[in-house]
Parts: C-alpha cells; sequence; structure tokens
C-alpha cells in the first residue's frame, strides 16, 4: 500500500505520515525503486500511535514506546508500565477536566437564575 493510500486507511494525512516516519514513530519498507510500502498492519499501529497522542502523550514518550515495540515482545512489560502510567495521567486530566465541567455548569446556571429573575 502506498503512502497515499496508507492516509486514507489511518486517518491522517501523507505530511503525517512523513512526520512520524522522521520522528520514528514508524518504520517504513521501501520496494526497489525507494518508495513507501505499508502493509495492513501499519493501519493499527498509526492510529494507535494517534490515540496516544490526542490523549496527551507525549511525542517522546511515544518514540520510546515505538521503539521498544519494534524491538520486540521482551519489552511487553516496561510498554505495558508506560501505558499504566499514562494511564494515571488520562485519569488526573479527566478529574482535572470534570471539575472544569462543574464550574462552567455552575456558572450557565447562575446566570439562568439571574436572567429569569429579571424577567
Amino acid at each position: 500500500m502506498r503512502i497515499g493510500e496508507m492516509g486514507k486507511a489511518a486517518g491522517i494525512s501523507e505530511y503525517t505520515l512523513r512526520y512520524y516516519e522522521k520522528k520514528g514513530l514508524i518504520r517504513v519498507r521501501r520496494d526497489d525503486s525507494g518508495r513507501r510500502c505499508y502493509d495492513e498492519s501499519d493501519i493499527e499501529w498509526i492510529k494507535f500511535i494517534k490515540r496516544l497522542k490526542d490523549t496527551g502523550m507525549l511525542l517522546k514518550d511515544i518514540k520510546k514506546y515505538s521503539r521498544l515495540r519494534y524491538e520486540g515482545n521482551a519489552t511487553m512489560p516496561e510498554r505495558l508500565k508506560m501505558l499504566e502510567k499514562h494511564r494515571e495521567y488520562v485519569l488526573e486530566q479527566q478529574k482535572k477536566w470534570a471539575e472544569y465541567l462543574s464550574n462552567l455548569d455552575d456558572k450557565i446556571v447562575f446566570y439562568k437564575d439571574s436572567i429569569d429573575g429579571l424577567a
């Protein structure tokens, strides 16, 4: 599969795929002409990288995770620890955002009550 097809399949741009490769997040096979060749397993890996980014994992940590993944199954315990640590971070962020949402809801109620009092 070529880079354009991969971009569509993974839901990201060709530019992003090249960036991931440049940063060492993905390793891409090349054909005899030097063109990138992706396979089906790359799709899920790239989607997972995107999900890690979406949850706020730092690029340096994703790079480390990626390096470990390419080293093989012997690194699974270390990768598990990284994901568990990141999970704690996500839970902390979730608590923070729940508090922000609660504050917004309180302010909305205040305005609605104030506006109703003016009528």
